[in-house]
């Protein structure tokens, strides 16, 4: 069953505030180490595996997501043409939500 509802998981180095200049305020971020398939970077001698980058998750309905997505990547996206290690986005379905404090469950009529 789908919901109507869209949860976007990104993973990248910069981070600006382009979201909230767009009118959205509610997502969360993090503050992590990982790294992708670049597998590191090498700096002279010096290995780094695990790089710094910012986990960022927000949860949208249809009509939003395309352009959620597009700010995500603008913001990330270094350089014209971007490089590896710019990072990732995930999106998936949300099959069900509910507000902890009123117990209820939120449906496609809630949007």
């Amino acid at each position: 069953m789908e919901s109507g509802y869209f949860g976007i998981w990104a993973f990248f180095e910069r981070c600006n505030t382009l979201l909230k200049q767009e009118g959205y305020f509610a997502f969360s971020k993090w503050a992590i180490s990982g790294r992708g398939k670049e597998k590191g970077i090498q700096v002279g001698d010096v290995l780094y595996q695990e790089m710094a980058k910012n986990m960022l998750y927000i949860t949208v309905g249809d009509k939003e997501k395309d352009e959620v997505v597009d700010i995500i990547i603008n913001s990330a996206k270094s350089g014209q043409y971007g490089h590896y290690g710019d990072g990732k986005i995930f999106v998936s379905d949300i099959s069900e939500a509910y507000t902890i404090s009123e117990e209820t469950r939120e449906d496609d009529d809630d949007e």
